[in-house]
Order: structure tokens, then sequence, then C-alpha cells
């Protein structure tokens, strides 16, 4: 077929009917069983299964019933070749799963003489698969089994992707719900269209589902007592937007929707799609009028109608919380709107803090991109205060990646002893700073005597296999060949272009044995597709952030307390001998304790180090140390403190100093690139000899006027000319010093260089300052050193 540009066009290629699945054809299903994890699934006579080994040496163990629960082993015409025990184990590995195994003997299920067949195994490679046909309705239990990975191991269990390519048509087929979170009290669809008032008592929680992507949702409620007193309070967004100071509240510390007397009405648990709207009207049958479409369904009118029954007043236009509408205001303070982001299944779920009356509609609006033009239901149910749900916030990892709820690291229950403040960075739930000290007293700490803190978020890959060290040498921008077992090297990763993937440290565990620690989960794809591209078949990449959580113990005092309580073997260098990026395995207490690796790294510019250990070993380590470092002062610390030590430290942080638009040049880690002394070629490096003979922008220290401090993103100025951008700024406790750390143009780079910086609209408030040298503090890094 020839398009309007006079181009041949491929008639047969798929459009993208199911947000979110942009790479899958239309009648096929995905789902994915992390490492260690399983997924129960139906499937039915002709559909067809792929199972895919996303990073390769994965094996995938598969259980199959009828649909009356009775093992058909020839259900997927595979003979099976195991005793189910890694089935077996998993059932028996966690509360959740007992409940499970209970449910299924409960069904009728025979556990005891279950077969399995396995798949995969040590020598399959990153992007295998094996399909199956299905030869009768069933149930499908899918397991990737694996061990808990010690730290000096590298043997993570990582992800299997099932994807079911159904043999009845989507659209005879209803659509795929998410299994609902427990036991639901209300389990009801709103079709689309219209709307349902419903009940809910104090602590039962609200589960408001997109069942089929891009649906809008408007949700309003009013408090059974109010009403009982004929006195009508509905959720209050203006009020909402003013107390929890944000444009919509979301889970963790700001979680909170109120009424006009500002009391709270219900607070956000979950929120897979993290896009809503707190500003404009439920739709309104005047929108529709003025747009040319009287008559049109609205979601007010459906308001109206179904609250009638609770004596509540009719209005023509009902404020709501919108959920899953997409919106913004423009910087021509234009509203707009466009397609949601949520994708099939995608939910938020509330907790009812008092008992309440409650309206959800699925919005008819099919006039514009509002539900991407085509206006389907939404699913509600609702669970029993009894239920425990923690906070989470969806976190997709690849763009087309499902959202994975957030995580608690495995020093969660010791930082949540000490603080609340916590916010979600890269899938974790992270302590932001600690009651009873805040972020100056957690820096000073740091400075002066010595501090701990969880890092686990940092993402970590296991790189083995005779051509690991080719892959890394072609990857990364250091010369990985001069490393030595044992040492430790901080490097950039790099587009073709020069540009930035990441920056991280590369761990040398053996002679083909590396760990990669970056901030961001592309560092392993991008790994594993370069591996395919130069044909490097020796080299395995494994996803090991879930087995090697970590925390940092920074500060003067920091080998003090490490020496006290780690022991190395006398082949590998004591706490009080590790140099500078070098690492040891070692153990807490003696020879028979936790297994744990330690560096002599961090993010502080103090004296530092690292200790790696298992999630399930992370309270002890944390005990451990601080046991010994309380009575010398040590203090946690979080996040907060943590930016201001890096700034004064000239350390730079993804999505400030850096990104894919930015090279290492510009980054101010150009010492990352020796052009001079690594000649083999790495990907990036011809862009690099070019961007450094032909400078653009350089990374320079700001000294500020005052004590107003800069932020992110304030544009630097030269007269009306703006010349540069800061990317991180604060006022420096122990310099007493107002510094911004800043991307400016080569010309205006020189020390002494007198700038300004804007505020406001970047012209009519200035902040006068002059560029200098950085780090700010320390510049010879001799603390670290030291």
């Amino acid at each position: 077929m020839i398009g309007t540009d006079g181009h041949l066009v491929d008639a047969t290629r798929e459009r993208s009917l199911w947000p979110g699945w942009p790479t899958l054809p239309r009648d096929t299903e995905r789902y994915r069983i992390c490492g260690g994890g399983a997924i129960t699934v139906a499937v039915e006579a002709g559909d067809r299964l792929t199972m895919i080994d996303v990073e390769g040496s994965q094996e995938c163990e598969l259980v199959t019933f009828g649909c009356d629960w009775v093992a058909r082993p020839e259900l997927l015409n595979a003979k099976p070749n195991g005793n189910a025990d890694n089935v077996r184990a998993w059932l028996s590995g966690s509360k959740e799963n007992l409940a499970l195994a209970a449910r299924l003997s409960k069904m009728g299920a025979a556990l005891d003489a279950l077969k399995s067949s396995s798949f995969f195994g040590p020598h399959s490679v990153a992007g295998d698969r094996i399909s199956l046909e299905v030869s009768e309705d069933g149930i499908i239990v899918a397991l990737a089994p694996g061990a808990p990975m010690r730290v000096y191991e590298q043997n993570p269990p990582t992800e299997i992707e099932l994807q079911i390519v159904r043999a009845k048509p989507l659209d005879e087929r209803e659509p795929v719900l998410p299994e609902p979170l427990a036991d639901p009290k209300l389990d009801f669809k709103v079709d689309r269209r219209t709307a349902i008032a419903y009940e809910v008592k104090a602590g039962e929680f609200i589960q408001i589902i997109d069942v089929q992507g891009q649906q809008c949702s408007d949700f309003q409620s009013f408090t059974m007592a109010g009403l009982d007193q004929g006195i009508e309070r509905c959720l209050d967004i203006t009020t909402t937007r003013t107390l929890m100071a944000q444009g919509y509240p979301g889970p963790g510390m700001f979680a909170k929707y109120y009424d006009q007397n500002m009391q709270p009405l219900v607070e956000i648990v979950h929120d897979n799609c993290m896009r809503h709207d707190a500003f404009g009207l439920a739709c309104t049958a005047k929108y529709y009028e003025d747009l040319g479409y009287p008559g049109h369904i609205n979601c007010s009118d459906n308001f109206n109608r179904v609250l009638d029954p609770y004596g509540i007043a009719a209005r023509r236009g009902w404020m709501a919380m919108n959920f899953f509408y997409n919106t913004g205001i423009d910087d021509s303070n234009q509203f707009y709107l466009d397609e949601p982001w949520s994708r099939p299944g995608d939910y938020v779920l509330l907790r009812a803090l008092t008992d309440m009356v409650c309206v959800s509609s699925a919005c008819p609006c099919d006039v514009d991109a509002a539900n991407a033009w085509n206006p389907t239901d939404i699913h509600v149910r609702t669970y029993s205060p009894k239920e425990s749900f923690r906070s989470s916030i969806g976190f997709r990892k690849r763009p087309d990646a499902d959202a994975a709820m957030t995580k608690e690291t495995g020093f969660h229950a010791r930082t949540s002893e000490l603080t609340r403040d916590y916010i979600e960075y890269n899938g974790f739930w992270m302590a932001n700073s600690y009651t009873n000290h805040g972020a100056n007293a957690e820096y000073w700490a740091c400075r002066e005597k010595c501090i701990m803190m969880d890092l686990s978020a940092l993402r970590k890959f296991e790189v083995l296999g005779s051509d690991a060290e080719a892959l890394m040498q072609q990857c990364l921008t250091r010369n990985v060949r001069r490393m030595a077992d044992g040492h430790v090297l901080y490097s950039a990763m790099c587009y073709d272009t020069g540009t930035m993937i990441d920056d991280g440290t590369v761990f040398r565990l053996g002679p083909d044995n590396f760990r990669w620690i970056g901030g961001n989960d592309y560092g392993g794809d991008w790994l594993r597709s370069k591996a395919q591209e130069l044909g490097l078949k020796n080299v395995r990449v494994k996803s090991s952030t879930d087995q090697l959580h970590n925390v940092a113990v920074q500060g003067p005092l920091s080998r003090e307390v490490l020496a006290e309580i780690i022991w190395t073997p006398p082949k590998q260098p004591q706490v009080d001998e590790l140099d500078w990026f070098r690492f040891a395995i070692g153990r807490i207490g003696d020879f028979d304790g936790i297994p744990i690796i330690v560096s002599r790294t961090g993010y502080s510019g103090e004296l530092g180090y690292e200790v790696f250990c298992h999630p399930n070993d992370a309270v002890a380590v944390w005990d451990a140390i601080w046991a010994v470092g309380e009575p010398k002062g040590m203090l946690p610390l979080g996040l907060e403190a943590l930016d201001m030590l890096r700034i004064e430290s000239g350390l730079i942080f993804a999505g400030f100093e850096f990104d894919d638009q930015t090279d290492p040049f510009e980054a101010g880690i150009g010492f990352t690139v020796p052009l001079k002394t690594k000649e083999e070629d790495f990907i990036g490096r011809e862009a690099l000899i070019r961007r450094k003979e032909s400078p653009q922008r350089k990374l320079v220290g700001l000294e500020l006027v005052g004590d107003e401090p800069a932020a992110n993103g304030d544009c630097v100025h030269v007269g009306r000319h703006q010349v540069g951008t800061v990317t991180s700024a604060m006022r420096s406790p122990i310099l007493m010093k107002n510094v911004a750390l800043c991307r400016m143009a080569v010309e205006h780079a020189e020390p002494g260089t007198e700038v300004e910086v804007g505020k406001l609209d970047g012209h009519s408030k200035r902040l006068p300052a002059t560029v200098v040298p950085f780090p700010f503090y320390d510049p010879e890094k001799k603390r670290p050193r030291s």
C-alpha cells in the first residue's frame, strides 16, 4: 500500500490496541515471573504459551492442572521431568504462599503428587524461548526457581516472561482483571458511561481499577455522619491541594483527601498510574453543549442520579478527584488534556477514614482524548479494614514493563523505627530524614563522626563469563583490563553519541567476573543488547538488585567502627588495610558470621565504606554496625542530607548533572574518559574525541551573594543572555557559603566570571554569583583518601 507521502506502508502492521503492550499482537497477554517467584494463570484449549528466559541461565518450572485442580501433565503436551520440589518449596516459602497452598488443597489439588516440566537452565542465553500448545482448559503454575544469592556469588534467580496467545479473539473474552488484593467485600463493574454509588465503613479499602486502560473515573465521597444531619460536605479538591501542597495526593507522607471543613475523608495507599487530575470538574452537560453535542451523557448528571437516593442535592457540575484523567497547565497558562497514561489493570487503592457514601464513574467522554476516544468500564472492589496494605507507587523499570509496587529494602525494619519520612526512589521507599535529627544534624555527623545510610535502591548486575571483560571494556569508558581482582572503578556508560546512559562502579570479583552497580535498570538491558550485537556469546548479565542490599558507613570514624565488626580471611585485606576503591569479601564478627562485601567507596566526600549483604541478613548487619557506631556518635542519614554532602563534594547525580543529552566532560567527570591510556575502541569513543576537541558546555561551581539558594533548573545569565543552567544548589554549613553546580557555556566558564542566577521569570529577579572551581569541599579529595 502507498501512503500519502508516497512511501510504501506495511498494511499488516498492528496498531496499539492495548495501552502499555505496544510490542504485543492483539490477542497476546504477557506475564512476568520474578526470579524466585511464581504465577498462576488460567488457560484454554488452543492457547499457545511462549516462555522467554529474559536474562539467560534461568530455569522455568511448570505444573499444570485441569479445571478441577487435578494434575494434568498432558495439558501442555510436555512430558514431566521433575517432581515439583521447587513448586512445593515456593508454596511453603511465605505466609501468602502458604495461604495459596491451603486454597489449592481445599479446591482438590493433590500437592504431594505433583509432577513438573522444567525448561531452560545454566546454558540458556538471554532471550531464549520455548513455545507449547494447550490441549485442554486448565490452570498453570509457572515458577522461576532460585535460592538466595550470597554476596560473593553471581547466580541470582532472574525473570521469566510468559506470553499467551489466546485462541479466543479479544472481543469474545472478558478483559483481564488483576487478582483481588484480598477477599473483596464489594466487587462490581461500573459500566462505561455510568456511575455507581456505594457505602464504605471507616478503615475499609477502595480499589478503583481501569480495566482496559486509558479510562477516566471521577470519585466523590460524603461522610455518613454529615448526611445524617443534613450536611453535605464532600471531598474538596481545592482544600486537599492546599493542605497537601501537591497537585494531588500520592502514597506516602502526603496522602490524604479532605472536605471543605478540612476533615480527612480518605487517604491513597496504592497508585500504579500516578497521573490524575485535581483541577477540572467531572464532565458536565455544558461542556458537551459548548462543543456542539447537546444531550450528551455526562458524569455530573450520572452523579446526580445515583446520589439522589441519599438526599444529596443535584449540581450542574461536580468537583471530583478525576482518577486516570491526564491534564496539565502549560507555559501559556492553558489547561489541557491528553490521552491517559493508565494501562490495563492500573488501579488506585484508597482507605476510608470515616463512614462514607462514595460514587465512582466510568466517564462517557468520546469527543476528545480524555478516554483515548473510547470509553470503557471501571471496576471497583472494597476490602475489610482488617487487611493490611503497604503504601506503594507503581514503578516501571522499562517503558513497556508492568508496574511493580514500591519495595521496602532489607534495612526497612530498622530505618522505619527511626523515621516516617520516606520518599519513593527508583521503586524503593528510602528514608528522606530521621526523626529528632533532621538533615543538618545528619550532615554534621557525617562530616565530624560517622553515619549509616541505606542505599539498597542502587541497581546491581552480575556480569560473568569468558567474554565478560571484553563486554565491560566495550561498554564502559574506563579501562577495565587494568583492573585487578578486588579493585573498584568509577566509570561512565555512554551511547554511541558520547552522551551518558549512567554512571556507576564496577567491581572485579575474578578474571571473568564483574559486578556493575549503577542508578538504573537500563544499564543491564544495555549490556545484554551490546553482548548480542558484538557477538559475545560467553557472557551473562544477571540482575541482582533484589539479592544485594547495602548501607554506606561514612565519616571520619567509619574505619574505626567497621574494623571492630568485620572479619576478613588472611588472603583478603582487613578493613584498616583497605585502599580507596578496593573491596574485600568478609563476614560480620568472625569466620562463621554473616557473609558481606565491604568496599572503600562512597558518595559523601568523606572517608567511607559500603557494606553489601543479602536482604535476609540486612537487619542483623544494621544491628552489628549500629551497636558499635551509636556510642561513637553515629546517626542514620537520609537522602536530604546526602544531597547536601554530594553537592558540597562536587559529586554528580542523574537527572541533575547529567542525562542522555550530556557527555562525561559536560557532567564534570571527564577523568572517566582516558582517551590516551585506553587505546581500544569503546562505545562512544569517536564521539567523545570530537566532543572533547570542541566543547560547548562545562560543569562549574557558583558562589552566590546572599543566603537565597539557587535551585535545579534556574537560568544563569550574563545580562539578558542565558549562558547556563543550575543543576544543584545548597547552603554549605561547613563552608558557610551559598553554592551551586551549573552547566555553563565554555565562553563563560572561567573562574572569576561574574554571572546572575535568574529567579521568578528569570529576568525580574537576579542573584549575583561568581564562577568558582569545584568541588567546594576538600577539592584534593584528601579526606576520602585518608
